[in-house]
């Protein structure tokens, strides 16, 4: 060549590992949305360090495919990293039911700030409604950086604190009760907890026995299952008045942590009311079942320390394959 450099070409069908083809390198990723990096690895005959840059560059080609976000409805979660309370933010599209950011060095309101600069002031202003749990600085953030956003509380939190309370109740019922009477009661969290419907027969038969058995369990049970009726009314006025109704019921209940709840809605009623309004009917399991989705591929990366690996694992979970 005259100008006597060695020049190398292009070739689109190359990976960005030149050893690997992109058809391979899709293949991995394809493989590692069900499988773990070792276990694609031992069956591909590669090794695992090889696997989990192709999967990186399957999944960032992925998220070029799916563009530059621009959420109306958005969703805001914090996942813990690592022991310690070491929390990254999560924030979702509702409305195209897809995470579109993980960042932040924690869940303060600076980290939550990142989010809104990273999308830009244009993008920001075009949201429409944030949903969250009642951290204060998410709220914070959110009025500051998408004043016009409407703000809902996730009920799945909701439930989650009055579900805290329930099992408050089951403590010191445990811690009142002795000899037999305890029986009904000890190691029966889960069963209390969890929704009826999910429950085995074994299940759905020693729950009978302990509402059976414990008169002040069996009302606090029945509270917190009536209480999930909040969430379909349409208008604000019939949700406020089946709250007080609740809230009137626990008078001579003597359920010190349920009357703690209800403080707690008091002060973010206007957060969770905002769900009646019909343009806020978002479907607000989808942060919960995302949740799910990625407790299970941080036991599946157990022991990996790259979150630029993380970060693309949680932005196209619910992407499609390519």
């Amino acid at each position: 060549m005259k100008c006597g450099k060695v020049k190398s070409e292009k070739l689109s069908w190359l990976s960005d590992n030149p050893f690997y083809t992109k058809r391979i390198a899709y293949h991995v990723g394809r493989r590692c949305r069900s499988s773990s990096i070792s276990d694609v690895a031992k069956e591909l005959h590669l090794d695992w360090k090889t696997v989990k840059d192709l999967e990186k560059q399957y999944m960032q080609e992925q998220l070029r495919r799916a563009g530059k976000a621009k959420p109306k409805v958005i969703g805001i979660d914090e996942i813990a990293v690592r022991k310690g309370h070491n929390y990254r933010i999560v924030v979702s599209d509702l409305e195209k039911h897809r995470p579109i950011w993980f960042g932040g060095i924690d869940r303060s309101e600076e980290s939550m700030d990142l989010f809104y600069a990273d999308i830009g002031e244009k993008a920001s202003k075009n949201i429409r409604l944030a949903v969250m749990d009642m951290w204060k600085a998410f709220e914070k953030s959110a009025k500051k950086n998408a004043p016009q956003a409407a703000i809902l509380y996730d009920k799945f939190h909701v439930m989650k604190h009055l579900g805290d309370a329930l099992d408050t109740i089951r403590k010191q019922e445990y811690s009142r009760l002795t000899g037999t009477d305890r029986k009904y009661i000890k190691g029966q969290k889960f069963i209390l907890l969890s929704n009826r419907e999910n429950l085995t027969t074994d299940g759905k038969t020693s729950l009978k026995k302990l509402l059976a058995a414990n008169k002040r369990l069996n009302t606090a049970y029945m509270l917190k299952e009536s209480f999930g009726q909040l969430w379909g009314y349409q208008t604000g006025g019939w949700a406020r008045k089946f709250f007080d109704n609740w809230k009137n019921s626990l008078k001579w209940q003597k359920l010190k942590p349920y009357e703690e709840f209800t403080e707690l809605i008091e002060r973010h009623w206007d957060g969770i009311a905002a769900y009646s309004k019909p343009e806020n009917k978002v479907s607000l399991g989808f942060v919960e079942g995302l949740n799910n989705k990625i407790r299970v591929f941080q036991r599946r990366a157990y022991g990996l320390k790259d979150e630029e690996y993380l970060r693309l694992k949680v932005l196209t979970c619910m992407l499609k394959e390519i």
